[in-house]
């Protein structure tokens, strides 16, 4: 039985992390779901996620790729979730 009542995004793992990482959140509601990956520069690097979700559990695997399909360098990246009624983020540090 699905008991999910908070929004949730967890922190990745594994992390830091070489080639890949998983994502993982929670949503009590059915929601427009916005997760990405930024630098530190606030520059945006990967849109993981956006759609209409039910509520659950889900996981989405990042595999340090820009949106042109580039490897990104190693460093501390940020990671969001949001939707209309939560925001959240996270750090999770990248090492090639």
């Amino acid at each position: 039985i699905l008991n999910v009542t908070n929004f949730k995004l967890i922190q990745n793992f594994p992390n830091p992390f070489n080639p890949t990482t998983m994502i993982s959140y929670q949503l009590p509601t059915a929601s427009v779901v916005n997760l990405i990956v930024y630098n530190l520069a606030g520059q945006r690097v990967k849109t993981l996620i956006l759609e209409m979700q039910d509520p659950g559990n889900y996981s989405v695997e990042w595999d340090g790729r820009n949106e042109q399909g580039e490897i990104v360098s190693s460093g501390v990246y940020l990671y969001t979730l949001e939707t209309s009624d939560f925001t959240q983020l996270k750090k999770m540090i990248l090492i090639i």
